[in-house]
């Protein structure tokens, strides 16, 4: 409900009601609105490493082929919920610039998500998939950075076109003649 409705539009007593949590069960829970957001980031980001972990961590796959997959498989998650982005790319836009808790919080995600990007990146470097003088923690950034944009145009087009000519963009370059950054 907070990809679909956001933060702001997302109210408690429509989530009590969709939900069908008595409200006391909700505070019981949950301080107050940011608090259940926050800990819907914390459950998402749980979700998130375990794909990290079963995708980056899959040694019968080369490490360009274990990235690509990682995000692949977050692609095919857009596409059963209809294409709506990213939760942190939503929360991140919609709060960063109202809420210090909530930039900080998205910021550090997007961070761990590429810093274990970039160990298998590096793992590629050394295996000599990519250029030697590649910087692999600057890869992963962008990469980030650049799938976030692709999930929001995705949202904004309802389909999968953004991410697939990424994807497609990025590992192409990522094994080109000379360093991507």
């Amino acid at each position: 409900m907070l990809l679909e409705h956001g933060y702001h539009d997302l109210g408690i007593q429509a989530l009590l009601a969709a939900t069908r949590t008595p409200k006391g069960s909700f505070y019981h829970h949950f301080k107050d609105k940011e608090d259940f957001a926050l800990q819907v980031i914390d459950q998402y980001m749980g979700n998130v490493h375990a794909g990290l972990d079963a995708c980056l961590g899959d040694t019968d796959r080369l490490p360009l082929e274990r990235v690509r997959h990682f995000f692949e498989t977050v692609q095919q998650s857009y596409r059963k919920e209809g294409y709506l982005g990213c939760l942190l790319g939503g929360l991140g836009q919609e709060l960063s610039g109202v809420s210090e808790v909530f930039r900080r919080k998205v910021e550090s995600c997007f961070s761990e998500i590429a810093r274990r990007i970039a160990i298998c990146l590096e793992e590629a470097r050394q295996r000599g998939d990519i250029p030697a003088e590649s910087n692999a923690r600057r890869m992963a950034g962008l990469l980030v950075d650049c799938w976030e944009g692709a999930a929001l145009r995705s949202r904004l087009r309802g389909n999968p076109a953004p991410l697939n000519a990424m994807l497609d963009f990025y590992f192409q370059s990522a094994v080109g003649r000379g360093p991507i950054i």
